[in-house]
């Protein structure tokens, strides 16, 4: 590149090179500024616990990345990805050796369930025989008129209400338990809504398309998603941090891949006073407390199921979930935390020597928490596993408050970019027709602070992409992404 650039993107998280992808196929000439020294964002994997054990960072397993209109089109497998899938794609281990265990079929699932087993054919039945018009429709921008708005209105009407709410069609704590542990990836108390929408989404999602691990680690993901930038001729630079956008080059159009909070600071007087104010007003959710560990063995779950599982959730009880989500909410560190689990070997066997284990793990903890939540997180574990803690060989942990001074757009550790409340998942992060294009003309937002939701699928970044490809560059169709 010759030094002049018609778009920049600044920051490389999935989101930001999904942006990246959709401009350079568009034969523009795109620059990426990252400010750690690699790229990847929330989707990266580091050894760091021991030489050899392969944790990701933060996103872990990846139903999304399944589901996703783009990267249906950009071709993960053809690019040398592989998506590796669990027998058991979620398991929610209780006390006595028991479990809720979540598989591709929603009959065997269903059957393990006794008698709350109809109810719950019922209600993911018909969700999972139409996930792919409902993916078409909530990955997207959340502004247009829904392109299958009958199967959209029979979700939206539980998906709007509480956890709690729905959790009544079961009785035992099973099914209860299982929707609990989906559901409290929401960060949210499950008597709020649209915690529900959460639950149901991610369950969907393990029976249509799976919640498989990346062989290798997910920083697989977002290298593929560089060197198709690269290829296409853009340039990507890490280990420059942008405080304002006069720090950049000249470009006709500027992707921000930050959170509302750092948008404001970049662009300063460019923004009218009334949107820096919607701004401030975004509301963050709680932030995670990371513990990673290296194991000499597999983990010796009480529950055999849960031996398969590529994702557990921990914390017992549809009440027991609540309660620590409550509690989190309120700004408290619960004694016995919501836990989430992943041990990838059982699906990617190269994450560690042989007959070992990298075990990837984090709870809720209040915004901006420094506190060190390791003991914690092993207490729920050992609960269900017992003799967990003697397989350990070397752990590290990272706090809320560590997690953000790593990547800032997780402030005071939220990884979700914002809490998912009703009004913010429709209205994110402003109310605005168009969600990625700021009042500065040429200035988009391009991160997981806009819709459609959460997760490692692209679509934010492709869409404020396309958003100002159609704006700047007078391109009214989607480029080609595909590897061909």
């Amino acid at each position: 590149m010759d030094g002049s650039v018609d778009a920049v993107v600044v920051g490389s998280g999935p989101n930001g090179l999904a942006a990246a992808v959709t401009l350079a196929a568009a034969g523009l000439r795109v620059l990426v500024i990252e400010g750690a020294a690699e790229i990847g964002g929330g989707c990266r994997t580091q050894e760091l616990t021991l030489p050899g054990f392969w944790h990701d960072v933060c996103s872990a397993a990846h139903p999304l990345a399944l589901a996703s209109p783009f990267f249906q089109r950009f071709g993960l497998a053809a690019r040398g990805v592989t998506l590796a899938e669990p027998e058991i794609q979620f398991a929610q281990p209780l006390d006595g050796g028991r479990a809720g265990v979540v598989t591709r079929s929603v009959a065997a699932t269903a059957e393990r369930l006794g008698a709350d087993g109809p109810a719950y054919r019922r209600l993911f039945g018909p969700l999972t025989d139409r996930c792919a018009d409902l993916c078409a429709d909530l990955l997207g921008s959340m502004r247009r008129v829904p392109a299958h708005p009958l199967t959209l209105a029979g979700f939206g009407r539980r998906a709007v209400l509480p956890a709690s709410v729905v959790a009544r069609r079961w009785h035992g704590p099973e099914a209860r338990a299982l929707f609990a542990g989906a559901a409290a990836h929401a960060m949210m108390p499950l008597t709020r809504p649209p915690t529900a929408g959460v639950g149901l989404t991610l369950t969907t999602l393990a029976h249509a398309a799976g919640w498989p691990v990346v062989v290798g680690g997910s920083a697989r993901i977002t290298d593929a998603m560089a060197d198709a930038v690269r290829a296409a001729g853009g340039t990507i630079e890490t280990g420059r941090w942008v405080k304002s956008l006069a720090e950049l080059p000249a470009a006709r159009a500027v992707l921000l891949d930050v959170s509302p909070r750092s948008l404001d600071a970049l662009a300063g007087d460019r923004l009218p006073a009334g949107y820096r104010a919607a701004l401030r007003r975004f509301r963050y959710g709680p932030g995670i407390c990371k513990a990673d560990f290296a194991l000499s063995g597999p983990v010796p779950w009480a529950n055999e199921d849960c031996r398969l599982a590529g994702t557990l959730h921990l914390g017992g009880t549809f009440e027991e979930i609540a309660a620590a989500a409550a509690e989190v909410s309120a700004g408290r560190h619960p004694e016995r935390p919501y836990v989430l689990v992943v041990q990838a070997g059982v699906a990617d066997p190269t994450r560690a020597p042989a007959g070992r284990q990298a075990l990837w793990a984090y709870c809720h903890v209040p915004s901006g928490s420094t506190a060190d939540m390791g003991e914690a997180i092993e207490g729920q574990i050992e609960r269900f596993a017992p003799g967990f803690r003697d397989l350990i060989l070397a752990r590290s942990i990272r706090t809320a408050a560590d997690t953000e001074a790593h990547n800032p757009n997780y402030v005071g550790g939220d990884i979700a970019v914002g809490t998912q409340s009703l009004r913010q998942t429709l209205l994110r992060p402003a109310a605005r027709l168009n969600p990625y294009r700021t009042p500065a003309r040429g200035v988009y937002l391009c991160s997981s602070a806009t819709p459609p939701l959460p997760g490692v699928h692209g679509r934010c970044g492709e869409l404020a992409a396309l958003t100002a490809l159609g704006d700047i560059f007078d391109v009214r169709e989607p480029p080609d992404i595909s590897p061909a």
